[in-house]
């Protein structure tokens, strides 16, 4: 079974890191309505436009997906 966007991304977290998508998998760690179980992009990029002021640019959401989907070809 596939990874969700947000397990995938929970794999970039890093506290020592200031990398854009290190610091977005950080955030939406604590975003407790981040829709844990979404694959499509859609759905997730509907999400972060409307709720997500944590995450200055949408390209730093549209580099992790690419980065999601990129592993999901691998397996």
């Amino acid at each position: 079974m596939r990874k969700s966007f947000y397990q995938f991304l929970m794999t970039l977290r890093d506290p020592e890191s200031h990398d854009e998508i290190s610091q977005f998998a950080a955030n939406a760690f604590f975003d407790q309505s981040f829709p844990k179980l979404e694959q499509a992009y859609e759905p997730l990029s509907h999400y972060l436009e409307e709720n997500a002021g944590y995450l200055p640019s949408m390209t730093i959401f549209d580099d992790a997906f690419l980065k999601y989907q990129e592993q999901a070809r691998e397996l």
